[in-house]
């Protein structure tokens, strides 16, 4: 008998250890199925999420082109032919091309008047236009605020360092003008009264026509012959390019680096074959740049009883 209640007693335990394993498995079971359930729509929701977030691409936003100076925007940009290198590059050369248009600013040089004080001068403006095609080549989604660059330079003159700049001279050029040539005379006078006095700090570069400025009637320019596509023609301001090629032999003597320059269509007589400096307003400029440590002064005289025009560079004896 104590065998057989043995036996049903193992047989309930075994019975009921196998119910409980059963809902203990199929309670794991259903937790598991929970949980993977649960990732499942997670990863559904995320993939979800991903397709609803938009893609932003360069072409599609909007740039801010802001002065390096001062920060305000000088332009919206939206680089929609990003993607087409050959079509993209073109248009941000166009577009730094326009914006350096309106921004470059010559500078003006500092003069000295009969009682050695230095008057006028302002600073040189610049847009880099190659530093700024290369920031629009370089955009990207996180950063829409573009650099303009613009860097501004004064004359690099002080009172001080122009004390007794006219004491040596580096190179003087000379060259010959027909008196009875009126016109023609008063012409090449006028532009040397504009070179004359003009005072030059180390890196301080200059231009003939910024210099002289645009000649016309108003300003007392006379017609007179210049060359124009090989021929003689007449022009108000005629001859002031034998004011520019003397100053060019004058300061290449001296040393100074000539940074554009640009020769007559044919040859003047009144420098040799090669050493002329032809200009125009609009056109052809002659342009240098005081590449020395210390300032030079531009001295120009126009003798109209003689016919000499002279044009010498001089600086401090205790310059050099």
């Amino acid at each position: 008998m104590k065998k057989v209640l043995g036996a049903l007693l193992l047989g309930a335990t075994i019975v009921s250890a196998f119910i409980a394993y059963s809902m203990y498995t199929n309670h794991s079971a259903k937790q598991t199925a929970a949980i993977e359930q649960k990732q499942a729509a997670k990863k559904a929701e995320k993939k979800t999420e991903k397709k609803k977030k938009p893609v932003l691409k360069i072409e599609d936003l909007t740039y801010q082109l802001k002065d390096s100076r001062t920060g305000q925007v000088m332009k919206e940009f939206k680089p929609v032919h990003y993607k087409d290198k050959d079509v993209y590059d073109q248009e941000i050369k166009q577009l730094a091309s326009e914006l350096a248009k309106g921004i470059d600013t010559p500078m003006q040089n500092i003069k000295m008047d009969a009682n050695g004080s230095l008057t006028g001068g302002s600073k040189q403006i610049i847009l880099k236009e190659a530093e700024l095609v290369k920031n629009l080549q370089n955009l990207n989604t996180k950063q829409l605020d573009v650099k303009v660059p613009i860097y501004e330079t004064a004359p690099n003159v002080t009172v001080a360092s122009a004390q007794g700049i006219a004491d040596v001279s580096l190179a003087s050029y000379s060259t010959r003008f027909r008196p009875s040539d009126t016109s023609r005379n008063r012409n090449v006078q006028l532009s040397a009264e504009a070179i004359n006095n003009v005072v030059l700090g180390p890196g301080d570069s200059f231009s003939y026509n910024q210099t002289v400025g645009e000649r016309t009637a108003e300003r007392g320019y006379q017609p007179a012959p210049e060359i124009i596509n090989k021929q003689l023609v007449m022009g108000i301001g005629g001859g002031i390019c034998q004011t520019s090629s003397t100053l060019f032999n004058a300061i290449d003597g001296a040393g100074l680096q000539v940074t554009a320059r640009s020769h007559h269509s044919k040859h003047v007589g009144y420098v040799p074959a090669g050493r002329d400096a032809t200009v125009s307003w609009g056109g052809p400029d002659f342009k240098f740049t005081n590449n020395k440590d210390y300032p030079v002064i531009i001295k120009a005289y126009a003798n109209v009883n003689t016919g000499v025009l002279t044009v010498d560079v001089r600086t401090s004896q205790h310059a050099i």
